[in-house]
């Protein structure tokens, strides 16, 4: 494999494009993915159970300091920020970003500082600008970036808010952005793909 985790990041109407997504990974597909999905403080803890119907992955919300496993897909439980760290993932409680704990900015740092050129970013639908500076993050740390086209999404602000700060991503309508990122992952980026520099 050419990366080493996916960092996903969705808001409103992120729960089909999830689906999705999830759908699209194939059952042998080893790369672990780690998603923060916005959500209230109070939300139940369904959203790793919605999910799993869909996927042979293993999904579960992580407790602090659980380890990255291959074939497994880790959800930001509700009202922590989830961070990832080199193999494990972390807890947090500190203050809302961009209103928002969990934060797609905190999780798509925290994964460029600690894998660089091995992770894949990507924005999905939302009504806010959270995760563009995140995207922006993965980027300058030479990761891949993906973004759903903002003409398939339920609500276009996050993905094209993340396409203003990283306009040379690859943008894909919903359908198509899975078959991608496990082509990118198994034979690497596209021969126009330029890594940046920190």
């Amino acid at each position: 494999m050419f990366f080493d985790l996916i960092v996903v990041g969705a808001s409103w109407g992120g729960l089909d494009a999830l689906t999705v997504l999830v759908r699209g990974l194939p059952p042998d597909f080893a790369v672990p993915l780690v998603i923060v999905q916005h959500r209230g403080a109070d939300a139940e803890s369904l959203l790793s159970g919605l999910l799993q119907q869909w996927t042979a992955g293993k999904m579960l919300e992580p407790e602090d300091k659980d380890p990255i496993e291959p074939g497994h897909i880790y959800v930001a439980p509700a009202n922590y920020h989830l961070l990832v760290e080199t193999g494990h993932l972390s807890l947090t409680t500190e203050a809302p970003v961009r209103y928002s704990r969990p934060s797609i900015d905190v999780l798509f740092g925290s994964a460029a500082h600690a894998y660089g050129e091995r992770l894949i970013g990507v924005v999905l639908t939302g009504a806010n600008e959270d995760g563009s500076r995140g995207l922006q993050c993965v980027a300058e740390y030479g990761g891949y970036c993906v973004v759903q086209d903002p003409a398939t999404a339920v609500a276009p602000t996050m993905p094209a808010a993340a396409l203003r700060r990283v306009p040379h991503a690859a943008v894909l309508p919903l359908s198509g952005i899975a078959a991608h990122v496990v082509d990118v992952a198994k034979n690497g980026p596209p021969a126009e793909f330029t890594r940046a520099t920190a």
